[in-house]
């Protein structure tokens, strides 16, 4: 008699449609070791501008990275992690919310100041960069609107915020990737800034399924944070 369980061969796990814990930690562990990184070797570069410049393009970089870790995980697809062709009324939505964030940010900034005060100016080499010449204003330009924005959406919002929202619901996925977005640049006056932006960014998320809405708003926010105090200062110079 022939034993058919022999015959008989297990289902293939089905690969995940969204990205889950093991990119999170899998991503975020790897984002961790590069802000180790970064602050054992920036210290090293003394120009204050080009110190805010190398800053910029290490913020898009190790998002990029932490990304790209996620992905070979299990999914090996990046439509899965919000890489998908956006409607243009959510990237108009992007621009627009872009700059309701920083006038939100700038409000919230003194409110944490006032209530902790906490006042250290923790990016003052990006403001460093941006005063610097025009080479060091155009580098930084485009490393804080356009790589830093794409690298972290890439991570925070493709990855993490993707993963909490498919798993937990609105109420998780956004708070609380809007928190470990906060969280990764400090405990300091940036923190409710950078909550503001991971709140509307991954509202926009989930509205849209796309990361480029997201950018769309986070480098409208940061170019608009870099170039204001340049023209403040040379309108009343």
């Amino acid at each position: 008699m022939v034993n058919a369980s022999r015959n008989v061969t297990a289902p293939k796990r089905a690969t995940p449609t969204a990205p889950g814990w093991p990119e999170m930690l899998a991503g975020g562990a790897a984002y961790g070791l590069m802000i180790l990184l970064v602050v054992w070797l920036l210290p090293g570069v003394t120009d204050p501008a080009v110190a805010g410049v190398v800053g910029l393009l290490a913020s898009g970089v190790m998002g990029l990275v932490a990304l790209v870790v996620a992905v070979l995980i299990r999914i090996r697809g990046l439509a899965a992690f919000g890489f998908r062709r956006a409607e243009p009324r959510h990237l108009v939505i992007g621009a627009v919310l872009g700059v309701a964030a920083y006038v939100l940010g700038v409000l919230v900034a003194v409110i944490y100041t006032a209530v902790t005060a906490d006042a250290e100016n923790v990016q003052a080499s990006y403001q460093a960069a941006a005063s610097g010449g025009w080479l060091s204003l155009v580098l930084g330009l485009v490393a804080g609107a356009i790589l830093t924005p794409v690298g972290e959406e890439s991570f925070f919002r493709g990855v993490v915020a993707n993963a909490l929202l498919a798993r937990y619901g609105a109420w998780v996925g956004i708070i609380g990737s809007a928190a470990v977005f906060a969280i990764a640049h400090g405990i300091n006056p940036v923190l409710p800034v950078a909550f503001v932006v991971g709140v509307l960014t991954a509202l926009l998320y989930r509205a849209s399924g796309s990361i480029w809405p997201g950018v769309i708003l986070h480098g409208t926010n940061n170019a608009i944070a870099f170039v204001l105090p340049v023209i403040v200062g040379l309108v009343t110079s």
